[in-house]
């Protein structure tokens, strides 16, 4: 028991940490209705790493991650000047070409290179048990920075996420809004993509804040719901993942379709009462 102890408490607190920031930027996504942008950013980010890691550099280095990030900001200053008033193309559909084309272009950087299935793989799902306590500090820190300029600028944010036609009409510089809750989306993507792999952070971010939304009420009781769904979804699945010997990721991310099964049928059940 201390040994399982000794080897997921780590990784659970860094589910702790993805579940913190993850949720709130979620309901901005969904508010915002661009979901696929979280898939599309971390795709970006993970070309960036790629080239890196065909150049020689681990994925864990520094370089590594400078290239991810470089990525991500190209992509955000992308999202935000595709935005218009007018909204004559779907910026959704914008988003799932620059997914389409990141997901194509990394297969082909990776085609004939030694392990490039392994690594398209540890993107994909990632390799959170193997995060040290000292790596869950850093995250936490990058993230509670970013969690204090979303509290600075929350007045702007949430009201383009909400209503941006009323942020156009109130003189807002949406464009650079856009780009400042891009780049700090993107900076937080890059991050917990090196760790958790792009299906895990897809999950974290959209997951808690769909249930919440669906649950209703003030901006402080869905981020109650969302940050309570992404703390007992975390302890499940990381405890199913040991107990069955299955891969941490993609086990966590099967239970969170399951416990968005269970708040649907809970609706569900509350509607027919009504």
């Amino acid at each position: 028991m201390s040994d399982l102890f000794s080897l997921l408490w780590a990784p659970f607190l860094m589910c702790l940490v993805l579940t913190g920031l993850h949720a709130y930027l979620g309901l901005h996504v969904i508010a915002r209705e661009v979901v696929f942008v979280d898939i599309a950013l971390a795709q970006i980010a993970a070309l960036g790493a790629t080239a890196a890691f065909l150049l020689g550099f681990e994925l864990d280095s520094w370089v590594s991650y400078f290239s991810g990030l470089g990525a991500t900001l190209a992509g955000a200053l992308v999202l935000a000047l595709t935005r218009t008033r007018e909204r004559r193309i779907s910026q959704e559909a914008v988003i799932g070409v620059v997914y389409a084309v990141s997901a194509a272009a990394t297969v082909l950087l990776v085609a004939g290179a030694p392990h490039g299935t392994e690594h398209l793989r540890t993107m994909l799902v990632g390799n959170i048990l193997t995060v040290s306590g000292s790596e869950v500090l850093k995250v936490g820190l990058l993230y509670a920075v970013i969690g204090a300029l979303h509290w600075w600028w929350r007045g702007p944010l949430l009201l383009i996420s909400t209503d941006a036609e009323a942020a156009f009409r109130a003189g807002r510089r949406v464009r650079l809004w856009d780009f400042l809750f891009y780049a700090s989306f993107g900076l937080m993507v890059t991050t917990s993509v090196r760790i958790a792999g792009v299906l895990l952070v897809f999950s974290y971010l959209i997951v808690p804040a769909l249930a919440a939304m669906a649950l209703g009420g003030s901006i402080r009781r869905q981020l109650g719901v969302g940050w309570s769904l992404g703390a007992l979804v975390s302890l499940v699945g990381i405890t199913a993942s040991a107990a069955f010997d299955l891969p941490t990721g993609a086990t966590v991310v099967c239970v969170f379709g399951l416990a968005l099964l269970a708040v649907s049928a809970f609706m569900r059940g509350l509607m027919g009462r009504r």
